[in-house]
């Protein structure tokens, strides 16, 4: 598991290490996994978590349950239960996949766009129904309300496909070329639709007629950016009733109010390529954005950097799992991307780790040794941040910070400032643990004048009923005899006449033991011998009797 850390968030990489190929055998990848150290020491978080080649789109069901990806090659689908982390069911398609979507809050209704023009709808069980549309599809969404699919393509136009009624509705026809992307408002149903000529569309589909135009290409254009050709909408993404994120293709992200034709905030990703996903983090009012590069975290309201996100392979689609930390890549290569970022639920929220800061139990205990060694430690590292906090303050402010230049000291001073505080550390920690010897010298002197002070008195104990008492002779014998050797105590048993010892017809040695009977089991043999008799005497038959009396022998 690797571990980065930007501005103090730390990103836990949970699918890092290599990925076996798949056409090795299970026998293979046993083998394997004993030779080399990385792949035996990968973490798996979902078993098979990966495509055969690439992943090109990965999504979450509304339940959250259900993980679904898309990949190559041969084109399919996989579905990932995150209640037994485990791969569920895989289907082959025909083609590759543009975008897909689910209509249900598990997987029971899925909808795929295709490249090849085909739109395929599958149910719970599997393969349910496949049309076409006229021209190449880019992206789609669904209208709950109507029922109605609109899809978005290389034409004008936008295709409507009522799910209720099974047939085509009349297209809304747009003033762009071509459409990239679209996307419906949850809160009062939207519909835009990004253009190659960098604009968005709106529509209301009550009256089904356009109620807004923004021109983003040209809000795109800042002065510290430098644009060598026409910025398409890329990626488009609703937020509430009245936010909206567009993303271009030369790399900027747009954040919009609806009721303005002016953006809030452009922020630029600064290596020019397009922007593939847009995502809303709302407990931190964080926006993520995606390109084939990087993945950004970055607030919606000043557009300062939260933290950024590398991965070692170009980015095809971002998922973010809702309420739990946990970012998925569909990348370009054939293991899928799971980070985990804990700074995205809050842990004193979370009711899986709020636990820990409610019971006393883990609490921190200030007077352990293990605290008070680590103390000088996180003294210092606490002022660390706090002149870093003071630096940036200082660098906000521009006269302060030409004053700073002005009557800031040499390398040489803060070099032997550093030095300094590390000398004060280690002082620190030693007189420490100084102090704990002498406390623990302290406590075994307290206890060895305890233990002189106390008195020792008889203890007296009593037999268990049914056992007699022997003298402490028997046992303290025993204890010594336990105690010899195995030599001694052969030796012993042998003058005993309990042991025998005698050469084989092979050479080898053979010992004989006798068991002595001790007096509770002669007592108890006797017993049963005298109790066999008497049984034995009732037994007898009338003229046996008869008998003994004409010889005049007395009854047993």
């Amino acid at each position: 598991m690797q571990v980065s850390s930007l501005n103090e968030v730390k990103i836990y990489s949970l699918s890092c290490g290599k990925s076996l190929p798949e056409w090795l055998s299970d026998r293979k990848k046993r083998a394997l996994q004993k030779k080399d150290v990385d792949v035996r020491r990968r973490i798996e978080l979902i078993q098979d978590f990966e495509m055969p080649t690439v992943c090109t789109t990965i999504k979450v069901s509304k339940d959250g349950q259900y993980i679904l990806a898309t990949g190559t090659y041969k084109p399919r689908v996989r579905c990932y239960d995150t209640y037994q982390l485990s791969l569920k069911f895989e289907r082959c398609l025909d083609s590759e996949v543009v975008t897909f979507e689910t209509l249900s809050d598990d997987y029971s209704k899925i909808v795929f766009l295709h490249n090849d023009r085909y739109i395929e709808f599958h149910s719970q069980s599997g393969f349910y129904y496949k049309t076409r549309i006229p021209k190449f599809g880019r992206d789609f969404s669904y209208h709950y309300p109507s029922c109605d699919l609109y899809f978005v393509g290389a034409s004008s136009e936008v295709y409507r496909l009522n799910l209720e009624q099974g047939r085509y509705l009349n297209p809304l026809q747009t003033d762009a070329a071509e459409n990239n992307v679209c996307d419906i408002n949850s809160v009062h149903g939207l519909f835009a639709t990004g253009t190659v000529e960098g604009r968005v569309e709106c529509w209301d589909p009550r009256v089904r007629s356009r109620v807004g135009l923004l021109d983003c290409a040209l809000s795109s254009v800042t002065a510290d950016s430098e644009v060598n050709s026409l910025p398409t909408i890329s990626a488009l993404k609703f937020n509430g009733a009245l936010t909206m994120a567009v993303g271009t293709s030369t790399g900027q992200v747009l954040l919009y109010d609806l009721r303005s034709d002016k953006p809030l905030l452009v922020k630029d990703h600064q290596y020019g390529l397009p922007i593939k996903s847009v995502h809303f983090q709302n407990s931190l009012d964080l926006i993520l954005s995606a390109d084939s590069r990087i993945i950004k975290m970055w607030n919606k309201n000043s557009g300062k950097i939260f933290t950024s996100l590398e991965p070692e392979h170009d980015i095809n689609d971002v998922c973010l799992y809702p309420n739990s930390g946990m970012l998925l890549t569909a990348n370009e290569t054939p293991k899928m991307g799971i980070y985990y970022i804990p700074n995205l639920p809050n842990i004193l929220t979370d009711d899986r780790f709020k636990v820990m800061f409610e019971n006393p139990d883990f609490q921190v205990d200030e007077e352990s040794e293990e605290f008070r060694l680590l103390n000088p430690l996180v003294s210092k590292i606490s002022e660390k941040r706090k002149k870093k906090l003071r630096l940036l303050e200082q660098q906000e402010a521009p006269q302060k910070e030409e004053e700073e230049e002005l009557e800031g000291r040499p390398s040489d001073a803060e070099s032997s400032e550093s030095s300094d505080d590390e000398k004060g550390w280690v002082d620190e920690v030693r007189k420490q643990r100084r102090l704990l010897q002498q406390e623990e010298r302290a406590r075994r002197q307290e206890r060895l004048r305890e233990d002189q002070q106390t008195v020792l008195r008889p203890q007296f104990y009593e037999i268990k009923a049914g056992e007699e008492f022997r003298s402490f002779k028997d046992s303290a014998t025993r204890q010594r005899l336990r105690n010899k050797t195995l030599e001694d105590r052969l030796k012993l048993e042998a003058k005993n006449g309990t042991l025998s010892v005698s050469d084989t017809t092979v050479g080898s040695k053979q010992l004989t033991f006798t068991l002595k009977r001790s007096e509770q089991q002669k007592q108890q043999q006797a017993a049963e011998k005298m109790h066999r008799q008497e049984r034995k005497a009732l037994r007898r038959p009338a003229g046996h009797l008869k008998s003994r009396r004409k010889r005049g022998r007395p009854f047993p």
